[in-house]
């Protein structure tokens, strides 16, 4: 049988009234999950395991093993759009890949385009979807064959990249992005040593010891530190709020945003399918080559359309791509990946390259479900456009308690301490204090996310030559991604610096 036939006979058990069921049931959780800030997929996921158990239970093992895992990830791609809506209005990340999507999303609200800024998100979630699951069905085998040359070495080089490349993100000055990027790392430090089981920077305080969380200081930096803006700033406003008169994208937004549109699904596609990159850094990684691409670069940051239709379509698209390495290899690329194996493993169901020969209508049902669910999330979230761009038009005195609760509830509702709470606080201060002094809070949030997957790597990789540092350097991968690391950090730098001898020239 072709791939074509294997994919009708997908969409035949993806057609099925119960999995058609499951599939909207999944994306509409996912949307929920993505907006609430501090649940995420993965926590979405792993809590409606049991659910989708006893929902499935009479059913025989082969259909309730495909209905239970097209629910499950359904949830996990529709959290990926869910996350841009709060994002966007509320300067609130629902979960780690949505963070880029503040940049400009936030800033295109505040203009009264909040409207604009969601219609293209659902639109660039819609479009590479499609894309990353064409790739699925026709890359698959020959994707997971380069993804499995990628060893630690290369995984620590890509990261590294990733650090030099936020660079891109630093607005004014490189100097303060990069001052961003090593206070992130540093606060990635602590906590209990993986390897050594060494406390680090703990002062002897047990709370620490699991280290900071990631979305305690996201919703801390971008939520509470854009409230402190308010309140601290509320003087030098007028006090009007941006009416929103349209709620679609218009022509010129369309074309402003097609190009960026496919260059995330493909960028976020082949990112995805790197186990342990995942959509935080394709989202990162398409924000940047925006900026690069663009003619006009210093719109980002202020309400560039551009800015949000590359990183949403990045971080949908990783999704899909994430599937190849979990269906083909039985790799999970992620921690949400990680669950669905989990799911098909307690349905006796091993993923891997077995899984499409011995079990063909899980696997091509899961694929053509995805088709399905896409164009759910289309038809589902573009008519509540409109309802979600009134939520900007609040008066701010209802709209920063909001913030607030939301932040408050999202952070404890995943870690259950006051610490927490505590140190929300404190990191909407210092957010305040940061982007007053024009410091970028988008390096330190990707440091943060990439400083643990940089040194476990690193570790494992000198592990692997014995302690020589020269496996970075040896290994062709690791070494192109090194010399473009250093490249985009001292072309600029150069540029710079001829830049002014040039000045200084004209002067005399």
């Amino acid at each position: 049988m072709t791939t074509v036939d294997f994919l009708l006979q997908g969409f035949a058990t993806a057609f099925q009234w119960q999995n058609i069921l499951f599939a909207f049931v999944g994306v509409l959780i996912g949307t929920a999950v993505g907006v609430l800030p501090g649940i995420g997929p993965m926590s979405g996921v792993a809590l409606l395991i049991p659910v989708t158990a006893t929902l499935t239970s009479g059913m025989p093992t082969e259909a309730a093993a495909a209905s239970s895992i097209i629910l499950l990830a359904g949830v996990y791609y529709g959290a990926m759009y869910g996350g841009s809506t709060t994002s966007i209005l509320l300067n609130t990340p629902g979960e780690s890949s949505s963070v880029v999507t503040t940049l400009d999303g936030y800033q295109m609200a505040r203009q009264g385009r909040a409207g604009a800024a969601l219609s293209i998100a659902a639109i660039g979630s819609f479009v590479a979807g499609i894309v990353s699951l064409i790739g699925l069905v026709l890359l698959a085998e020959p994707l997971s064959n380069v993804a499995l040359k990628f060893g630690p070495a290369e995984y620590f080089s890509l990261m590294l990249l990733g650090l030099a490349a936020v660079s891109g993100l630093a607005g004014k000055s490189i100097t303060k992005a990069l001052i961003m990027t090593v206070m992130g790392l540093l606060l990635a430090t602590i906590g209990i040593d993986a390897v050594s089981g060494i406390a680090r920077f703990t002062y002897d305080l047990p709370i620490l010891y699991s280290g900071l969380e990631f979305l305690t200081i996201a919703v801390g930096l971008f939520a509470l530190g854009e409230v402190f803006k308010t309140i601290m700033e509320r003087d030098k406003e007028d006090g009007a709020i941006a009416k929103i008169d349209r709620v679609l994208p218009t022509k010129q937004d369309l074309k402003d945003s097609s190009k960026p549109i496919l260059r995330g699904s493909v960028l976020g596609f082949f990112i995805g399918v790197l186990p342990g990159a995942g959509a935080t850094l394709a989202s990162f990684f398409s924000y940047i080559a925006e900026k690069k691409f663009s003619k006009h670069p210093e719109k980002f940051g202020t309400g560039a359309i551009e800015g949000v239709a590359g990183p949403e379509s990045a971080n949908n698209a990783a999704s899909g791509g994430a599937m190849i390495p979990l269906l083909t290899l039985g790799i999970p690329g992620s921690g949400t990946t990680a669950i669905l194996m989990g799911a098909l493993i307690m349905y006796n169901i091993q993923p891997g390259p077995l899984l499409f020969d011995d079990h063909p209508e899980v696997a091509w049902g899961l694929i053509a479900s995805m088709f399905i669910g896409n164009l759910m999330l289309l038809v589902l979230n573009m008519p509540l456009v409109k309802v979600f761009a009134k939520i900007i038009q609040t008066p701010k005195k209802y709209l920063i308690p909001l913030i607030v609760a939301i932040s408050f509830f999202g952070v404890y509702a995943v870690q259950y301490t006051t610490f927490d709470l505590y140190l929300l606080l404190a990191c909407g201060v210092l957010g305040y204090l940061l982007s007053k002094n024009d410091f970028p809070l988008a390096p330190l949030v990707l440091a943060l996310v990439l400083g643990p997957m940089i040194e476990n790597n690193m570790r494992r990789a000198l592990t692997i030559s014995n302690g020589d540092f020269s496996i970075f350097v040896t290994k062709p991968l690791s070494l192109i991604f090194i010399i473009a690391a250093v490249a985009w950090l001292v072309i600029p730098l150069v540029l710079k610096l001829k830049g002014r001898k040039i000045v200084i020239n004209e002067e005399d």
